[in-house]
């Protein structure tokens, strides 16, 4: 791949005027447009279709150059690599000296670089670190200096001391499977704390959404955080903070980035925890993907003063309104029994079931109902199977 020639402002128009195009279809209309080869126009639109939603910043930059598709999904969102700055921001008093380990497609390294003076960028991919050196310098990042290097090398080499070093290891097996373990994972960073830790007094250790948050603190030392982030409903990553020497438990804090909520609790909280399951009243609870991940099921009870319905329905309910809540609230407007007549009063509604013996395709099987409108069909099990139709107040 040509960065240089991909960046230049006859095949950026090119690409820019036809974003909207099958790429597809372009790689078949010829082997070359205008003498680059059609598959590297075609690999840019497609990237571009998903910086468009993923990376905004970057799809509005005439310029930019992408990475293969592998590489760019892995990468983090501009939302997320945002919120992770935010944080910096608060948690590091100095900010002079920064490192990203694994810099990658390098959207991590752009949006934390502005906090600090000087930052290193070690990658062992030679192609994604000219690719991400071009896309910084036409950003404005001009304080990160690149390494062509792993982990393991830079580290022996570098005799720096960061106020910060990130890393987020690759998930992917030598048989590019998908792990999410950090001991199955590249690098494993559980076998290389001392070696970090001589170089810093603070990690930011990314990881996959899939992975179980108590195992992660067990594999790694002096996690003193957790945070797990979400946007548009979907988790997309957990991220661990690790203060050299911290000994005492990690808080766990949920964050849904668009809507601003957030949550914090701790697991020996959520375990001393006592709550009673209750029959359904006016006001249906559900709290926010993030929550869920995290397993705070009882913390979220407690602290705001609402009962689960039942142990493994993870709703909540209560007369009162409680309009602060972490997630979706709904009113209930009546009971109904799910079956063919429903449909008549009911044609339309969002189906959503939680802990209930159909599926949302069965449901509407059997109710006749169709996706869409304002109303919501609830489904879910308390101390007897519920079939409520209600409106969404938050």
């Amino acid at each position: 791949m040509n960065i240089a020639r991909l960046a230049e402002q006859d095949i950026q128009d090119f690409i820019f005027e036809h974003e909207k195009e099958d790429e597809d279809k372009l790689v078949l209309k010829g082997k070359e447009i205008l003498g680059v080869p059609s598959a590297w126009i075609a690999s840019q639109i497609k990237a571009r279709k998903k910086a468009s939603y993923k990376i905004p910043s970057y799809y509005r930059t005439k310029g930019i150059v992408y990475p293969p598709s592998l590489n760019l999904e892995q990468s983090s969102s501009e939302a997320t690599a945002r919120f992770k700055a935010q944080i910096v921001s608060k948690w590091i008093s100095a900010n002079k000296k920064f490192c990203d380990l694994t810099g990658g497609f390098g959207i991590d390294s752009f949006f934390l670089s502005s906090l600090f003076e000087y930052c290193d960028f070690s990658e062992p991919q030679k192609d994604l670190i000219a690719i991400a050196h071009h896309n910084h310098v036409l950003l404005g990042a001009t304080n990160i200096h690149y390494h062509n290097k792993d982990v393991f090398e830079f580290l022996t080499d570098s005799g720096k001391h960061y106020d910060l070093i990130y890393l987020d290891p690759s998930r992917r097996s030598a048989g590019q499977k998908k792990v999410f373990r950090f001991g199955d994972c590249v690098p494993d960073v559980t076998n290389i704390h001392g070696e970090l830790y001589s170089h810093t007094d603070r990690l930011m250790i990314k990881a996959s959404p899939l992975l179980d948050i108590q195992q992660g603190i067990k594999d790694l030392q002096c996690v003193s955080r957790v945070l797990v982030l979400s946007v548009d409903k979907e988790c997309k990553e957990l991220v661990f903070l690790c203060d050299m020497g911290s000994s005492g438990e990690p808080t766990i804090e949920c964050y849904d980035i668009g809507s601003n909520e957030t949550f914090s609790f701790k697991f020996s909280e959520e375990r001393a925890a006592v709550v009673q399951n209750s029959i359904p009243f006016d006001h249906i609870y559900e709290p926010n993907v993030s929550i869920m991940k995290a397993g705070a099921f009882k913390s979220i009870a407690t602290a705001y003063h609402i009962d689960p319905i039942h142990a493994n329905t993870h709703l909540y309910t209560t007369d009162e309104l409680i309009e602060d809540f972490p997630g979706r609230i709904f009113e209930i407007i009546e009971y109904v029994k799910p079956d063919k007549k429903l449909s008549e009063k009911y044609p339309k509604a969002n189906i959503v079931l939680r802990n209930y013996p159909l599926s949302v395709d069965e449901m509407k099987k059997k109710t006749g109902i169709q996706d869409g409108g304002d109303i919501y069909l609830l489904g879910f099990t308390g101390a007897e199977k519920y079939t409520v139709i209600a409106k969404r107040v938050k």
